[in-house]
């Protein structure tokens, strides 16, 4: 009998191996036929089900993957991995409130395991609670109080909720801790202006010219350096730095520009004038407030403008309408099959859909922003979904946005922003949709250009609070003391009060920027016009 149980949970290891090999692969459909196999075979094997709602998810099958997450727990209701699995997938169709309650509850239940409220103050962040987020760090941080890990992420929370000063003490403490966090490093360099007398130069060119460094270390510590360098105005230093940086970064990544200009024209061609004259039914609700555009364009501080308002909330960047549109249309064989489905939803279901996942957990508040700058991909379903909702786009000097995403370290999001004929491309791409959508959709969204807001930021404030339907109210002018959460790449200038300094700044870089400029003019665009 031993021999037979032995057997078998060799068997078991066997079958998870080869589920988690797949899941490492990308191969997310593979691991559900193996993970649905061995469920039926071992259905009381709780790690399996785990692993098959882990599949579906990333098949995009979310239903069924709550489901098979849902006899985990009626296995083992307690399974932390399988309560984590299940507010992801809560979030992920939608359902708000049920996720935030779920990981309320597991929170008080796990106070002592510091590894389980890691993952729980990464749900809390993904849902838009930073200072839930911030108190669970916090209590990790309590129980073993030299885990670089937990200083990390508590600084993190800690920029989000713009304590600054307290983000670079925690960030000084990992470094000290753990040299070899590099990503750091780079997020302490951007918390604040470097002065003369107290910046990290030194600190940081030790650290590249250390022989144990490893490889993956100079992308962040390069772009850490470009931004003190720049602040301290060493603007040939900088772009130096800068540029190998963004090269090495760039040679990490499969990424073709030419895919996402193939998204943007078709979308052009999807969404015609045709598609906004067919009077579709629709959602009617006007709370949402969708501020979109370029990353770097000023949508953060368009952001903190409007919610400094008593009526008004916001979400932050969420992909909450992309979610809808993926419940709605069905997991999709890539891109352009996603937008050929997307022309063919139910746009009032979408609306409703959306709507029902933002709103959770907001009160009574008025309106509810949604600051998502790739969201002018989604213009078009936005305006048929949602046809009461605010649509507010910002716009901004076109090398001044590009150079301001090319100096940004974005982790994983924006791959076009590390090479200059990419940004080039992309840019070209971008303004042709937008030119497309103001043909199709003639007075339906609002602009804001970055540089008038920065130069009349009272006069474009007030235009824009009474775009929404509100009173005005004075707040909206001390945006630098809006106490809201903001954890984007712009969270730490956000606390700070209105400039113009980042106005035409290119052009401390002409002569490194001139491929980029050269490709810009060529597309038709003006670079020094505003």
């Amino acid at each position: 009998m031993k021999a037979l149980v032995h057997s078998t949970d060799k068997e078991e290891e066997a079958a998870i191996r080869e589920i988690k090999a797949s899941l490492q692969a990308h191969r997310p459909e593979t691991a559900v036929m193996h993970a649905e196999r061995f469920c039926h075979s071992a259905p009381a094997c709780v790690e399996a089900w785990i692993l098959l709602g882990r599949a579906r998810q990333q098949c995009g099958a979310l239903v069924p993957a709550l489901e098979a997450v849902q006899r985990a727990l009626e296995l083992d209701p307690v399974q932390p991995g399988a309560r984590l699995l299940q507010v992801e997938l809560l979030a992920q169709v939608g359902r708000t409130e049920e996720a935030l309650a779920t990981l309320s509850a597991l929170t008080a239940e796990v106070r002592r395991d510091g590894r389980i409220l890691q993952h729980i103050g990464q749900l809390y962040i993904h849902l838009g609670r930073h200072a839930e987020a911030a108190q669970v760090y916090g209590h990790a941080v309590e129980l073993a109080p030299s885990n670089p890990e937990y200083l990390y992420n508590l600084a993190t929370a800690r920029l989000a909720l713009g304590e600054l000063e307290d983000a670079e003490r925690l960030l000084d403490r990992v470094i000290a801790l753990a040299p070899q966090d590099y990503d750091a490093w780079y997020n302490r360099a951007t918390l604040r202006r470097q002065t003369p007398q107290r910046n990290h130069v030194a600190e940081l060119e030790r650290m590249l010219c250390a022989p144990s460094r490893h490889s993956k270390s100079e992308v962040p510590l390069r772009f850490a350096l470009a931004k003190e360098y720049e602040d301290l105005g060493e603007y040939t230093k900088s772009f130096a730095a800068l540029k190998r940086g963004a090269d090495l970064r760039r040679r990490a990544l499969s990424y073709r520009v030419e895919d996402d200009v193939a998204v943007m024209t078709a979308l052009t061609d999807t969404f015609d004038a045709s598609t906004f004259a067919d009077g579709m039914p629709s959602y009617g609700d006007a709370r949402p407030i969708f501020i979109l555009g370029l990353p770097r364009s000023g949508t953060t501080l368009v952001d903190r403008t409007l919610s400094s308002h008593g009526a008004v909330t916001s979400l932050g960047e969420r992909n909450d309408f992309a979610l809808a549109l993926v419940r709605l249309a069905g997991s999709a064989d890539g891109k352009m099959a996603l937008i050929r489905r997307s022309r063919q939803v139910n746009f009032a279901e979408l609306g409703a859909s959306y709507c029902a996942a933002v709103v959770a957990g907001q009160g009574d508040t008025k309106r509810l922003i949604d600051k998502t700058p790739l969201n002018f991909l989604y213009l078009g379903l936005i305006a048929l979904a949602l046809p009461n909702a605010t649509i507010i786009h910002v716009r901004r000097n076109a090398m001044d946005v590009c150079y301001a995403m090319y100096k940004t370290l974005f982790r994983m999001a924006y791959p076009f922003s590390y090479d200059l004929y990419d940004l080039g491309r992309y840019y070209l791409a971008w303004h042709g949709l937008m030119e497309h959508w103001r043909r199709v959709l003639p007075g339906r969204f609002i602009e804001v250009d970055y540089e008038t807001l920065v130069g009349d930021h009272e006069g474009v404030s007030r235009r824009l609070i009474g775009c929404c339907g509100l009173e005005w109210e004075d707040a909206c002018l001390a945006f630098d003391r809006n106490p809201s959460s903001s954890l984007t790449a712009s969270a730490a200038q956000a606390r700070q009060p209105i400039y113009s300094s980042s106005v035409g700044l290119w052009k401390r870089y002409a002569d490194q920027l001139a491929p980029l400029a050269e490709i810009l003019r060529a597309g038709g665009i003006n670079v020094e016009v505003s």
